[in-house]
């Protein structure tokens, strides 16, 4: 079995295959061009690792919060593949996987929003191979607002607090250990958070992949956006 994740919610266009007790994953600049660089780079891939789509059995993608746009190109190409294969679909969500990709026990994820706020929230696990747990849920908010995690020793991460570092300093102060401005997550910490989930069954069908956009406070299906 294989399973296959795909984020285009940045500007970078990232892909990971865990493939035989590996995931395999790479990562591009495209800047505005996901929708046309995607599907020939999940082929590039499959053929660099002698896979055939047939192959897969489970696609993760990022739910949300994030470019809209980058979002919606990342479920509509992950629904289409699966729809195409009956295969079940994961949606993870961009704050977590960049708390996964912190390393650390402690996480405060802070994504640029634009229009002078951030998304975030706040994780810790007790152990490194330990599933996550939200400290503090997922919201958009201005930065000189954002809600103070307990205690300290907080690796913050995430382009908010390169976009809005001086407001956040101030806000979180000591609180925070470390900090790094310019992480963005990608496929790879998709798919690591998407594995437990494809080997438990917590899955959806394609028809039922969402998004879920913080600043209207609702998770979209594909018939709603459309309607939108």
């Amino acid at each position: 079995m294989a399973y296959l994740a795909l984020d285009t919610s940045s500007e970078q266009l990232s892909l990971a295959i865990a493939h035989a007790g590996q995931i395999h994953a790479r990562v591009w600049q495209v800047g505005q061009k996901h929708a046309e660089l995607t599907l020939p780079a999940l082929r590039t891939l499959l053929t660099e690792l002698g896979l055939e789509m047939a192959a897969i059995t489970g696609i993760a993608y990022p739910q949300g919060p994030g470019s809209f746009t980058g979002l919606r190109i990342s479920c509509g190409i992950a629904q289409g593949l699966a729809f195409a294969r009956n295969l079940p679909v994961v949606g993870v969500s961009t704050l977590l996987a960049l708390a996964e990709r912190s390393g650390a026990l402690q996480a405060y994820v802070c994504i640029d929003a634009r229009m002078n706020q951030v998304y975030t929230a706040a994780y810790t696990r007790v152990a490194l191979d330990q599933p996550w747990q939200m400290v503090l849920e997922e919201q958009v908010c201005d930065p000189d607002a954002v809600p103070l995690p307990p205690g300290e020793g907080w690796f913050g991460i995430g382009t908010g607090f390169a976009a809005y570092a001086d407001a956040l300093q101030k806000r979180l102060g000591a609180q925070l250990s470390q900090v790094a401005a310019s992480e963005q997550a990608n496929a790879e910490q998709l798919l690591q958070l998407a594995l437990p989930r494809f080997a438990s069954g917590d899955v959806q069908p394609a028809h039922e992949a969402n998004l879920v956009y913080l600043r209207d406070k609702v998770a979209l299906k594909t018939s709603e956006r459309v309607a939108k």
